[in-house]
């Protein structure tokens, strides 16, 4: 059922036109952007976005000229982990595994995932209670299991479904933030 949902959702959002990704996911960053969650957020966890996710390029550099700390990952293929850096400027960024922008091994490191004010966390589909399928790979569940800061799904509204099947060892977002609406999740 995972995959079959994962795939069917991954497809609808490849068929998405450039203009359509570029507008829905200003609405959700500005959605976000107004909330007292963002606005009080110091040190950020952020995804660089690829394939039509919602968009956080535009984003982040806003964050960096807002003298926002601005934390982005790079994957780990052996073990399927993320290490985290410190970004700031957005010319620190080059093409890495998955062909999704990655830091330079030139950037500072991040370990202290304790002093995180929010985390940004990417996704194939959500639903209403938080839970959320991913590639596949575990990656950002790994991760997650670590962080206690509040955890923001950006999607847009056709990724949103009643509910998904969850195993044990996934990790649940808090808020999901669409185009349309703001989601607090029923944990």
């Amino acid at each position: 059922m995972k995959s079959h949902l994962r795939q069917q959702i991954k497809t609808k959002r490849q068929q998405m036109l450039p203009m359509e990704v570029q507008q829905k996911s200003h609405d959700i960053i500005n959605r976000l952007q107004e909330s007292d969650l963002y606005k009080s957020s110091c040190t950020i966890l952020f995804y660089v976005s690829y394939n039509n996710e919602v968009s956080t390029h535009t984003f982040i550099q806003q964050a960096l000229k807002a003298q926002k700390k601005v934390i982005v990952p790079c994957s780990n293929i052996r073990d399927s982990t993320l290490s985290l850096f410190i970004l700031t400027q957005w010319l620190q960024l080059e093409h890495g595994a998955y062909s999704i922008l990655e830091p330079k091994k030139t950037c500072i490191s991040f370990s202290s995932l304790d002093i995180l004010d929010l985390v940004l966390v990417p996704g194939v589909v959500f639903d209403i209670k938080g839970n959320r399928i991913g590639h596949g790979k575990g990656y950002y569940d790994r991760l997650l299991q670590k962080v206690t800061a509040p955890r923001i799904g950006l999607a847009y509204d056709f990724q949103v479904v009643d509910t998904i099947p969850a195993d044990p060892h996934d990790q649940k977002v808090d808020y999901i933030i669409t185009e349309s609406r703001s989601i607090k999740c029923k944990n």
